[in-house]
């Protein structure tokens, strides 16, 4: 009973957080994502808590990004740039209130296609774990070579695999040589807050610092609140069309068992296939905007929960970003050997408090964004700095890395945040293509020169 207490208090403070981390537009997901959860781990909640923080930060994320990409037509983050035309279609006509409703009611039945489906399929796959263990460096080698061929750098980014491994096994070598142990989570932070501290960087150099710079404010203009529901917690069902729910549930069940391909790839899929069948700027949007929005909760959903409940070892997308922690949290979770949330809970535990925690962000995202969405863009956009937000992560990020390795760690996390934000930047290789590469580093570098 004290775990599901536990793990119910930690759902609300995962839900609460993030619901209002997510109308800060521009959040990334892995950068916001693996500091709190990391945090959460080395404090010593117990597996079963972790991952019903996970569920709740996810999808109460994904529900309040639509309030600045609805009613702004800014994305909430990464996995909301493929919605941008179409709420903007929506808001030309004078309607990103509907945009904002179907998004949200799109995002909350996706997630709950998403768990029953992934944990099926999860218990499914872990019939062939051995074989996927055995064979993980060359599996990571290929995952990192197929994501980066349909990632936006394409042809610079498989390039660019066997120099970045060889850069980071030399980081590892040199690190290890001093403190005589492996580092992870200084790599993972690094990795995450790379675009940041690259900004941060652009903004202190002379040559790059016109590529940020801006010669006035930006002016947004929000519609005034329209409610069309009596009532707290209006009912998705009723808010989207019989056909809506019927594109969403299919939709997110099948992006569900595409575990291993990226999610804003699945997301821009998936609405596309729908809008095409639609007729009219109204219906096109709204229908795609649903859709869109449920597959992104279903993707994250299913590419965390899937490669947990089979091999232990992350092999998506989604496992190698926002959700490395639930596989590598040294020294309370590893992936060589397997010793994470794979090992501590069984398919029916994953079900039962990632429900927990899917339930307690509906019921407090789901309805926070239906009714106070304008009232809470104001304040963010008034009240809170895009600035200080990234320092409280970067600052959390050092605290993490000094945790695990005093100073060393902080001087590699940003060493990595230096090398891998710059390579995001300006070359277009993205964070799931340099975490991959970080898990086939190893592997990669004793084939190619038996070290």
């Amino acid at each position: 009973m004290s775990i599901l207490l536990i793990s119910i208090c930690l759902a609300l403070i995962g839900a609460i957080l993030f619901s209002l981390i997510g109308l800060i537009s521009g959040t990334d997901e892995t950068a916001i994502m693996v500091p709190f959860t990391l945090l959460v781990i080395l404090l010593g909640a117990p597996p079963a808590a972790v991952f019903a923080f996970f569920m709740a930060a996810v999808l109460a994320k994904h529900l309040t990004h639509a309030v600045p990409t609805a009613l702004m037509g800014i994305p909430g983050d990464t996995t909301a740039v493929p919605l941008i035309d179409h709420a903007s279609a929506l808001r030309r006509l004078g309607m990103p209130h509907i945009a904002l409703r179907k998004m949200v009611s799109g995002g909350v039945i996706g997630a709950f296609i998403a768990l029953p489906t992934a944990v099926l399929l999860g218990q499914f796959l872990g019939q062939f774990a051995d074989f996927f263990k055995s064979a993980s460096g060359l599996i990571f080698t290929l995952a990192a070579i197929l994501i980066a061929f349909f990632s936006k750098g394409k042809w610079v980014s498989v390039l660019m695999i066997i120099p970045l491994a060889f850069f980071i096994k030399s980081l590892d070598v040199l690190s290890f040589s001093i403190l005589d142990k492996h580092l992870t989570i200084s790599f993972f932070l690094g990795i995450a807050i790379g675009p940041m501290f690259t900004d941060i960087l652009f903004a202190l150099s002379g040559n790059a610092r016109q590529t940020i710079q801006r010669d006035r404010p930006k002016e947004y203009h929000l519609a005034p609140d329209n409610k069309s529901w009596a009532g707290f917690f209006p009912n998705p069902f009723k808010i989207l069309t019989k056909r809506q729910t019927m594109q969403t549930t299919g939709t997110s069940f099948i992006s569900s068992l595409t575990f291993v391909f990226s999610p804003v790839g699945m997301t821009s899929l998936m609405g596309e296939i729908v809008g095409s069948r639609s007729k009219g700027i109204y219906k096109k949007s709204t229908s795609s905007l649903t859709t869109m929005n449920g597959v992104t909760e279903s993707t994250y959903i299913a590419e965390a929960i899937i490669p947990l409940i089979a091999f232990g070892i992350p092999l998506s997308p989604v496992a190698l970003g926002p959700a490395s922690p639930l596989f590598n949290a040294p020294p309370v979770f590893t992936s060589d050997p397997v010793n994470n949330l794979h090992n501590y809970l069984d398919p029916l535990d994953f079900l039962l408090y990632g429900a927990i925690g899917l339930i307690i962000a509906t019921l407090i995202a789901y309805p926070f964004s239906m009714n106070y969405a304008r009232k809470a863009t104001v304040l963010v956009m008034r009240f809170i700095s895009q600035e200080a937000i990234v320092a409280m992560f970067i600052g959390l990020a050092c605290l993490l890395a000094f945790h695990e390795a005093g100073l060393v760690g902080i001087v590699l996390t940003f060493t990595m945040a230096a090398i891998g934000g710059l390579l995001n930047k300006i070359l277009g290789i993205g964070s799931g293509v340099q975490f991959m590469v970080f898990y086939a580093s190893a592997w990669l570098i004793s084939v190619l020169f038996g070290f």
